[in-house]
């Protein structure tokens, strides 16, 4: 019997891979001798390399950047078996998690880091980036990213621009006769599961400034900065990136990646199951399980058990959803491919026990639906 194991990861309790190996020790324990895949799925934050080296194989590479507020940090991306596809994510680099809570200013943290990364990647080779850009500490527009891929980014007097969101106001001139030449055969594939625009009421600046450490008014100013940033763009590269969705992604650098990249973003997940061959797995399959840390009527909107359960409709293969929770909305997954969903919480409990228990909790829930599954007929 095959099965094959891809849940997103349960934020705060257990990463993606964490979240496979407990579904596949309470299957194996149930049916003995069953054979379990494990594609450990991730939206393009934290874990993003993790998940794809785990289902893909791979090189884990380390690399020395520059962080979010400057100075140098320990980051690293993932290098696929067929030697030309890089896997980043910008977190590893220019994430949130690397600033104090009280250190955070979204109008000096630069995406330089996470330029670095992909300059080191394509200098080694790589054609192709996959590029998962949750968790940022930034809100620069990947200004900074273009500077470490050879971008010139100028104020009126030719000089360049300071690191940060706040300085995309001074911005006069764009050149990017220096980019590296390595990136003009690449493909740059982004992971983007939102769909932000750059400025606005819905943009970069004022749904996730705050979580960076912008007040009212530095919202205000970033917005400006951004939206003065956009009318350059437009004006030196010919791209009108402001209203793209996705182009407020990680403080705008999805919509630098599209300016001086020319990436294309799509959802994390099903960027994941490209690259891991899912597909391929699952026809072969007899049973798919996958998983969530809450399951309501927003799973509809591209997150990963819609996702996967897409992936296998088209071989009729039943889809399980694991849960740590359920939601109103949660029964509309039926009419989509999914075969059955359960929540892992085996009774009432304070959600702090349900999270601390997780790994055993998914270990149960799994053996449990396996047991189910040996026993028809």
């Amino acid at each position: 019997m095959r099965i094959v194991a891809a849940p997103d990861s349960f934020k705060g309790s257990l990463s993606a891979l964490e979240a496979a190996r407990a579904i596949e020790a309470g299957l194996t324990e149930a049916i003995p001798g069953c054979q379990v895949q494990k594609i450990p799925m991730a939206d393009g934050g934290e874990g993003f390399v993790e998940a794809l080296l785990t289902a893909a194989g791979g090189e884990l590479i380390s690399v020395e950047a520059t962080g979010p507020l400057g100075a140098r940090v320990n980051a690293f991306y993932g290098m696929l078996p067929d030697g030309e596809t890089a896997v980043i994510e910008m977190a590893a680099a220019s994430g949130l998690p690397l600033v104090a809570h009280h250190q955070r200013d979204p109008l000096r943290a630069t995406t330089l880091g996470t330029g670095e990364l992909m300059r080191h990647a394509l200098e080694r080779g790589a054609k192709h980036l996959i590029i998962g850009i949750g968790g940022s500490a930034t809100n620069d527009g990947g200004a900074g990213m273009a500077q470490a891929l050879g971008a010139k980014l100028l104020d009126e007097k030719g000089r360049p621009l300071p690191p940060g969101g706040a300085a995309l106001s001074d911005l006069a001139r764009i050149d990017c006769s220096g980019l590296i030449p390595q990136l003009r055969q690449a493909t740059i594939s982004v992971a983007c599961d939102v769909t932000n625009p750059l400025c606005g009421p819905s943009g970069a600046s004022a749904v996730y400034g705050p979580q960076k450490g912008a007040d009212e008014r530095m919202i205000a100013q970033l917005d400006r900065a951004l939206a003065h940033y956009a009318g350059v763009l437009k004006c030196e590269l010919g791209i009108d990136v402001r209203e793209i969705p996705g182009s407020g992604a990680a403080g705008g650098l999805g919509a630098g990646l599209i300016a001086f990249c020319g990436a294309t973003l799509a959802p994390g997940a099903e960027l994941i199951i490209e690259a891991t061959h899912m597909a391929q797995s699952i026809a072969k399959a007899d049973l798919v399980i996958t998983g969530e840390g809450r399951t309501d009527a927003q799973t509809l909107f591209g997150k990963v058990p819609y996702a996967v359960a897409q992936c296998a409709r088209p071989y009729g293969v039943p889809v399980v959803v694991l849960s740590g929770g359920l939601a109103p909305g949660y029964e509309n997954l039926y009419d989509e491919g999914i075969t059955a969903v359960f929540s892992t919480v085996s009774g009432p409990m304070p959600l702090k026990a349900a999270m601390e228990d997780a790994q055993e909790l998914m270990r149960q829930a799994a053996y449990n639906i396996g047991r189910l599954w040996a026993c028809r007929k």
